[in-house]
């Protein structure tokens, strides 16, 4: 047990140094900056997606009016005439 003042004694400088080394500014202002509010190159990603949402937005929008186009189509065309049977009268 008597060990441990002599190694405390000793860590305090020891760490000291490392802290105020370049390494260990390096280390602090990392931990500074690591924010996960933004990192590089986010906002060019962001525009990206945006531009991706707005193109598949314009490209859903499209793809409704076809189908109203076809539904009103398909609804609304006249119904052909019924073919006339094998039984015309004529003979085989």
């Amino acid at each position: 047990m008597p060990w441990i003042i002599p190694v405390l004694v000793l860590l305090i400088p020891i760490l000291a140094i490392v802290l105020d080394s370049p390494l260990g500014q390096a280390a602090a202002a990392r931990l500074k900056d690591s924010s996960p509010e933004e990192l590089p190159g986010d906002s060019d990603r962001v525009l990206y997606l945006e531009g991706e949402v707005d193109r598949l937005g314009t490209e859903v929008q499209r793809l409704a009016e076809e189908g109203q186009f076809l539904h009103r189509l398909l609804t609304e065309r006249e119904p052909r005439e019924a073919l006339p049977s094998g039984d015309s009268g004529q003979p085989d």
